[in-house]
This record gives C-alpha cells, sequence and structure tokens, in this order.
C-alpha cells in the first residue's frame, strides 16, 4: 500500500522542536516507515523467542504464553483462554482482517481488478501452493504429520516484502508489484484452506448467528451508516459467533476486510463546501467543523482509512507478538537429529524451499510460453526465480496453520523448525538469485555481441 509520508504537525509532541523528539521519536517514525522495517521487528521477535525458550528462564516463557485470560459478561458470556490462544484467536484475526482489506482494495483498485494484469501472479501462486503442498504429501502423507499439507502453501508478505527491499533496485518495481500481488493470491488460498480444512466440529446455531451478523453489516452499508464504532460492536460480535461455531475465528476478520467499503462516498472535491470554508476560516462551530471533517474524510474509502490505521499496528505490533508466542521452540541436540529424520520437518523444508521455487517458476513459464500473460517490461526469467524462492518465506502463515494442523506438541515442534530453517534458505538463496538477476542484466547490456544481435 502506497503511503503519503507527511511531516508531523509542529503542534504535535512528534512534530515539535523537543530534543526527545528530535531524537528519538522522529528517527523511530522514519524506520518505521522504511518497507523493510516490519520483517526485521518480525526477525527480532523470533530470535527473542528462541533465546528465550532455549535460556534458564525457559519456563517463564512457557508460564507466561499458558496464563488464562477470562471474560465474563454474567451468564451470557464466558471466555476463558490462555494467552497464547488470544493472541492467535483474537489479535491474529486483525491481522486478517487488515489482509482482508489488502486483498479487496486490490480487486477494487489494485492488480487484481485487472484479469490480464493479475494473470501472471494468479497463476504464479497456483504453482505455489499446489507443488509444495505435492511435495510435503510426498515426505509426510502417511503419518502423524498427514494433516500438514496446508503449511508449506503459504507466503509471508511482510518478511518476503521486507527481503526484496532490502535488494533495493537490484528487483524492478513491476516484479514487486507481482510478488505482492502473488502473495495476496497466495493468502486468498491459505484462508480457504484454513476455512475449509482446518475447522473443528461445526456449530451450526453459531454459524447461521455469524451469517445473520454478517448481513447486518450488509444492510448498514445500505443504509449507509458509517458510524464505525458501530461496525466495531458488530464486528466484535461477529467474531465471538465464529469463535464459537468451529470455524476458525480469524475468518472473520477476512469476511469483514471484504465487505469493508473500498469506493469513496463521494468522489469529487468539496472545493465550494460551505462547512468546509467556515472551517478553514477558523470561524466555525465545533459541530460545523465535525462536519467539514466527515465531507473531507469521505473522499478516501472507509477500507482505505482502516488499512492506513491498522496496517502499522499489525505490521509492528501484531505479527511481532504473534512470532514471540509462536516462534519459542526448544532446540537440543535430541531435537535436531529427530528433525532431520523427520518427515514432517523434511516436507516442510522441500515442500518451501523446493516447491515454491519450483511451482512459481514453472507455472509463470507455462502462463508466458502459452500466451496468456508474459513478463513485465523490465523483468527476466532470473527475477522470477529468485521471487519464487523468496516466496518460500512461509513463516507466519506457515506457523499459524501448523497450530491448526498439529496437536502433538512434538510434531508441531518439528513442523516449526522446518518453517524457520526454510524460510532462512529462501530468504538467502532468492536474494543470490536475485543479486545475479541483477549482473546479468547488466553484462547483457554492455556486451556488445548482444546489443549488435
Amino acid at each position: 500500500m502506497a503511503h503519503d509520508h507527511l511531516e508531523p504537525s509542529p503542534l504535535t509532541w512528534l512534530g515539535g522542536n523537543r530534543r526527545l523528539a528530535r531524537r528519538v521519536g522522529r528517527p523511530v517514525r522514519n524506520f518505521l516507515r522504511i518497507e523493510a522495517a516490519g520483517g526485521l521487528l518480525l526477525i527480532l521477535a523470533t530470535v527473542v523467542a528462541l533465546v528465550w525458550a532455549n535460556s534458564p528462564w525457559s519456563h517463564s516463557y512457557h508460564e507466561l504464553l499458558e496464563t488464562h485470560i477470562s471474560i465474563h459478561v454474567g451468564d451470557l458470556l464466558h471466555l476463558d483462554e490462555p494467552l497464547e490462544a488470544w493472541i492467535n484467536d483474537a489479535l491474529m484475526a486483525i491481522f486478517f482482517f487488515v489482509v482482508g482489506l489488502e486483498i479487496k482494495r486490490e480487486l477494487v483498485a489494485g492488480e487484481l481488478r485487472d484479469p490480464r494484469a493479475a494473470a501472471l501472479p494468479a497463476i504464479a501462486a497456483i504453482g505455489g501452493m499446489v507443488v509444495p503442498a505435492l511435495i510435503y504429501v510426498a515426505f509426510a502423507g502417511g503419518g502423524a504429520g498427514a494433516d500438514g499439507w496446508g503449511i508449506p502453501m503459504a507466503t509471508d508478505i511482510a518478511f518476503a516484502v521486507g527481503v526484496v527491499s532490502l535488494l533495493g533496485n537490484r528487483v524492478p518495481g513491476a516484479m514487486k508489484v507481482f510478488l505482492l500481488t502473488l502473495a495476496i493470491v497466495d493468502d486468498i488460498g491459505a484462508i480457504a484452506v484454513i476455512a475449509i480444512f482446518y475447522t473443528e466440529d461445526l456449530s451450526t446455531g453459531w454459524l447461521l448467528i455469524a451469517v445473520a451478523l454478517t448481513m447486518v453489516v450488509v444492510l448498514m452499508r445500505i443504509a449507509r451508516i458509517w458510524y464505525i464504532p458501530v461496525y466495531v460492536l458488530v464486528g466484535t460480535f461477529l467474531w465471538l459467533a465464529v469463535f464459537e461455531s468451529g470455524i476458525h475465528a480469524t475468518i472473520a476478520g477476512v469476511v469483514l476486510g471484504l465487505i469493508t467499503p473500498a469506493v469513496p462516498l463521494r468522489d469529487d472535491t468539496p472545493d465550494d463546501d460551505v462547512h468546509i470554508g467556515a472551517a478553514i476560516s477558523g470561524q466555525a462551530s465545533a459541530t460545523v467543523v465535525r462536519r467539514a471533517n466527515f465531507e473531507l474524510k469521505e473522499q478516501v474509502s472507509v477500507a482505505e482509512r482502516l488499512e492506513d490505521v491498522l496496517h502499522p499496528f499489525s505490521s509492528f505490533l501484531i505479527i511481532p507478538v504473534f512470532a514471540l508466542a509462536n516462534a519459542g521452540i526448544e532446540i537440543s541436540g535430541d531435537s535436531l537429529s529427530g528433525a532431520l529424520s523427520s518427515d514432517v520437518t523434511l516436507g516442510v523444508v522441500f515442500g518451501l524451499v523446493v516447491g515454491k521455487l519450483a511451482g512459481v517458476s514453472l507455472f509463470t513459464w507455462i502462463a508466458v510460453r502459452s500466451g496468456i500473460s508474459r513478463l513485465p517490461r523490465g523483468a527476466s526469467f532470473t527475477h522470477v526465480f529468485g521471487l519464487a524462492a523468496i516466496a518460500g518465506i512461509g513463516f507466519t502463515v506457515s506457523l499459524f496453520i501448523t497450530g491448526l494442523a498439529f496437536s502433538d506438541p512434538i510434531v508441531t515442534d518439528e513442523a516449526k523448525l522446518g518453517i524457520l530453517a526454510a524460510s532462512l534458505i529462501a530468504a538467502i538463496v532468492g536474494s543470490l538469485i536475485l543479486m545475479r538477476a541483477n549482473e546479468v542484466i547488466e553484462i547483457d547490456i554492455d556486451d556488445p555481441d548482444v546489443v549488435n544481435a
């Protein structure tokens, strides 16, 4: 998502001239604006989790995650879940809500709006889901890890985009869009897999309530009710209904994201609006200023405004917290030797590293050679190979699906070790290929034989 980088108002603390704002506040703000910042925080949280889980204080790590948090509302509501479940079911619902907003924006105003432009990354994403799943099944399809076939299908958008952004202009801008669109289509596939194949015993009553609440949100949109706190209230009850239905609660976030209005309420510029003019003059009442604020805000869609507010919260808080809660694997000689001989670990590693590289590259090649689509200008198949390898960074969503697929802690840890190893290998291999792609292009341009040809 493109953000306008405006400097903070001098009326605020961050935009003021205080020493702390100049030396700490604004540098931190500038860091968070870097595209790779989310990925770097994700790596930091993962390292902290691994160090903590393997330190003499590892018991405190597990005690913290197992701490129960209860919510009681008389006899109507009683939720009692460990902290880890609140992170995975509630906080991650916000993450998937942001994913839903991104998908909606792409469908309405982004790359997915144009079928021809979306065809290549969409076909590549299908290959990047099918081939890794088949490779995993070949390794672990018949044992205790059979349900983990969805793990290597995922691509971590934040991590993958972060790695590519660190390479700067070595990757053509059009191929960055290719990767982002591929990852979004990949997310759609992962969401479908979670909803269909990782659903517990279904409660029809709660599911009907969830459907009814979804219809309430749609009717509020039709009635042009734009008061966001009302949507927050209905959305909270929708999350609860989905949670109780047996479908994973994060699907509620995706549904809300997809039905959020992605078109502005007004598409004209209200230059002559009397309320805005009065507000600018400084002579308006609080009521007039509030009306002017509404008129101005509605030039931007609700989906874009919510994404702008929640994207930093998701990238810089929710995902690092999720990594901190899920990446804490106890590593020992026995666990490593067990993982090296584990069909689950090998299936995850080969699925993410080999499967993504082969699947994305092969399906892209087929799409181009068959004439369905063509590579973006300035891109080569070496770029495709590099980005296909980068797509093997499954991490966040792969860890998430692992928690849904397995109940055996040993199998879970084997899968997590595979995800960590595969994501690291994929990042290194993809970066090396993309650096080589840049060198190849420079050599081709400077080679007189190539020019004369």
